[in-house]
């Protein structure tokens, strides 16, 4: 089925244009107070639990981790897979068989500093030559974020940018002013989602405040996609049975007697340092 130019009140132009152009769109208020802070609590969880066990979390820089997570251990789960917004979003970009591929979170604590400016990982064949996004990321703040407590910087319309002759995922610092003329700082609110291309050139910013700031992770692909290759999405059969069918048809996942832990398999070496300025 074709995606629908008012499906669910949203524009699918305005989406695709979005994504096209500055490589991140958002949604304000998609999602109640109440629910985020018991996604806050399910992540406070997890991450105790990911960092009590070896390779449990991930560093992504000074006081910056990141871990990923099985869906059933989010009790909003559901909600978020089958929000009108995230669907129509997919659906616009991706094409109607879209996969869930990434469950996670990060948190940059106190004392994070400045990531360098980087994409998630070496664009594909079908982004650099056949100037086609095939995947997407969507990003849910569990905190009111400000400019002290480190937030998101983004490069808008890099994720089109050909890194060729050097690191295919770090720029040489001799493109930084290039990022840093674009550079906007995004200051989301509890409740907002936003989604991008995590081929837009971006960093974390230094975390200067007494608090965490906690953000959901949901990473998704088109059909050919293969961004599932670095994650290890599970889901017990009782859980599978009782997920509505929208939501079974777009999560690609192994389904598993019991849940095993997750080995974190998407490190990303550049960003362990981080950088003082």
């Amino acid at each position: 089925m074709q995606a629908s130019n008012e499906s669910a009140g949203y524009d699918v132009g305005a989406i695709m244009g979005g994504l096209y152009g500055d490589g991140i769109i958002a949604c304000k208020g998609a999602f109640s107070a109440g629910w985020v802070a018991q996604l806050k609590e399910d992540i406070e969880t997890l991450f105790a639990e990911a960092r009590a066990r070896p390779n449990g979390a991930l560093e992504r820089g000074p006081c910056r981790y990141y871990v990923e997570v099985h869906p059933e251990r989010l009790r909003g789960f559901v909600e978020l897979a089958t929000h009108p917004w995230v669907v129509a979003v997919c659906r616009a970009v991706l094409g109607p068989d879209y996969k869930i591929v990434e469950v996670g979170f990060d948190i940059p604590f106190p004392g994070a500093m400045h990531q360098p400016w980087h994409r998630d990982f070496p664009s594909p064949p079908e982004t650099l030559v056949g100037r086609r996004l095939n995947s997407l990321a969507f990003n849910l703040t569990t905190v009111d974020v400000t400019e002290e407590i480190g937030p998101f910087e983004i490069a808008p319309g890099t994720q089109w940018d050909d890194l060729a002759g050097g690191d295919l995922m770090f720029p040489d610092k001799s493109r930084y002013p290039r990022y840093e003329s674009r550079a906007q700082r995004k200051l989301p609110q509890v409740g907002d989602i936003s989604a991008r291309s995590a081929l837009t050139i971006h960093r974390g910013t230094a975390n200067r405040s007494q608090q965490s700031r906690p953000v959901l992770v949901l990473g998704v692909d088109a059909p050919d996609g293969r961004n599932a290759d670095k994650h290890d999405l599970q889901v017990t059969q009782a859980y599978w049975d009782a997920l509505p069918a929208e939501v079974r048809d777009h999560l690609r996942c192994r389904i598993v007697p019991a849940l095993e832990h997750i080995e974190q398999a998407h490190a990303i070496e550049g960003l362990k340092m981080g950088l003082t300025v």
